[in-house]
């Protein structure tokens, strides 16, 4: 159970933060198979999916709730060692998906799908931190409508591996508007702030059933892909994830690069592959 939440804590740290894929933390954590089927089959094995999910979703709870106060300070304060960790965390999870690849032979399509993959995350990021300024937040039906899809896009990318949710709100003008929102929902709460509540609930109540929707939609197809194209789906994940450091440097910023930035962002890079690892195990 705590192994769990940590691990959901892990992977809500990765939807927060653009350039970073909570799907790949998945994969590095080694319960993305399970994760799906779990979705996919939660109501027919309720109980099951339920003890297997609900620690995994705390921790992206806790994860959501803490690091919109603490992401932009370590950032701010220690960019290169905080990207380096985050690369260690998703590398770390290279060689459990390789175990599922080794031993069978590697055809063009296997290569076609990395590389395919690959350009789709950096070019990706190559259009990153194009935010617009046209997030409509205000309580309509029209804001209502276009929250749930975003959400819904929001979410469907989270789940697949390579792809950065948070980089995809951020490209469609919604990642700070939204991490605001939850950010004064959460210091409205603690005041006791009626109305802050109700505005915070209006724009979070749409886009979090959209990120439901979104979820529980992309999960199926993924599922009906690894019965499939499994061999496929593999090479594209690890097209993926090689990409995401890349695409994290891309996005983020690395600050001044001094001696003892490399050093200590080596051993956050040693760090993040060992947590990866271990959790993986």
């Amino acid at each position: 159970m705590i192994k769990n939440i940590l691990i959901g804590i892990v992977i809500g740290l990765a939807n927060v933060i653009p350039g970073v894929s909570g799907g790949t933390m998945m994969v590095s954590m080694g319960i993305y198979d399970k994760l799906i089927h779990c979705i996919t089959h939660l109501f027919s094995e309720l109980k099951k999916s339920i003890l297997f999910l609900l620690p995994i979703f705390i921790g992206m709870g806790i994860a959501v709730v803490v690091v919109p106060f603490g992401i932009e300070f370590l950032f701010a304060e220690y960019p290169f060692q905080t990207n380096f960790l985050f690369v260690g965390l998703i590398i770390g999870g290279l060689p459990a998906v390789w175990k599922k690849v080794k031993g069978n032979a590697i055809k063009a399509g296997h290569i076609i799908a990395c590389i395919v993959f690959f350009a789709i995350v950096t070019g990706l990021a190559l259009m990153g931190e194009k935010e617009g300024n046209a997030a409509d937040l205000s309580f309509s039906l029209i804001s209502v409508i276009k929250l749930f899809g975003i959400g819904v896009i929001a979410s469907a990318t989270m789940v697949i591996p390579g792809v950065s949710g948070s980089m995809m709100l951020l490209l469609l003008g919604y990642y700070h508007p939204i991490l605001e929102t939850i950010t004064n929902f959460i210091k409205a709460v603690l005041a006791f702030d009626i109305n802050g509540i109700f505005a915070g609930v209006g724009v979070l109540l749409p886009f979090g059933i959209g990120v439901i929707v979104g979820i529980f939609a992309i999960a199926k197809l993924i599922e009906i892909i690894f019965e499939k194209f499994p061999l496929f789906a593999y090479w594209a994940i690890i097209g993926l994830i090689i990409s995401s450091p890349v695409a994290i440097f891309l996005v983020g910023e690395v600050g001044t690069i001094t001696v003892v930035s490399v050093i200590t962002g080596l051993v956050a890079l040693a760090v993040g592959f060992a947590v990866a690892m271990k959790l993986g195990d």
